[in-house]
């Protein structure tokens, strides 16, 4: 049965946090970033600046990666931070030149993603709240074995890591529009809509929090 086979698969991952230095293990997770989020924004900064961005959460003390695995191999992903704006000053601070060089490849195909780069560096620090939370940044699953319950099982991982003692809820954005599949993976795992907002490109997105025992 379909419940059953996906009880085989999950009982065969692995989740666990990604360490720093385990290069060829982020270009894997790239590369699922790559094939799950086509048409967006990330996507067409490129392979190079990807791997600039996730080698970051592994960096930074207030970030992680976490990685799914099955017999060894990345199938899925999550990044996560409890400092977002502490994270992209990290990223500038560590890493200036070469995200500044993958975005002048990105700028020179398309001149238009300049100002989209400048909002996207400086929106961390718009997003000050008074409580503390848990951003959950990106999530993909490689496409050819969706729906097999590897994204909840990411997810649980980061529920169980975080001290929610310590954090109000773990926050996450998402698109508002042709986007039922997200929405309601989401919604399945727990997390409660908060509000709609658009961004300065007119995009609508929905902010989900989940919180979690005390």
């Amino acid at each position: 049965s379909l419940v059953g086979s996906e009880m085989c698969i999950r009982d065969r991952i692995n989740i666990r946090e990604v360490k720093c230095d385990e290069k060829k293990l982020i270009d894997d997770i790239v590369t699922i970033h790559l094939n799950t989020f086509t048409g967006f924004f990330l996507t067409f900064m490129g392979r190079g600046f990807l791997n600039q961005m996730y080698k970051s959460y592994c960096d930074y003390e207030e970030a992680g990666l976490f990685v799914a695995e099955e017999d060894g191999k990345a199938i899925g992903f999550l990044a996560y931070s409890s400092n977002f704006s502490g994270l992209y000053k990290f990223m500038i601070k560590t890493r200036l030149i070469q995200f500044g060089w993958y975005s002048i490849g990105a700028f020179l195909r398309r001149p238009s993603a300049f100002l989209h780069i400048i909002s996207a560096f400086l929106k961390p620090g718009e997003a000050k709240r008074e409580e503390e939370y848990v951003e959950l940044s990106s999530i993909g699953v490689d496409p050819n074995i969706k729906s097999k319950g590897i994204g909840s099982l990411l997810i649980d991982s980061l529920k169980r890591k975080v001290d929610f003692t310590k954090f109000a809820y773990i926050n996450l954005e998402t698109d508002a529009v042709d986007n039922e599949g997200a929405i309601h993976f989401y919604e399945k795992n727990g997390f409660v809509r908060e509000r709609m907002f658009e961004t300065d490109e007119g995009r609508k997105m929905y902010e989900y929090r989940f919180i979690g025992e005390k």
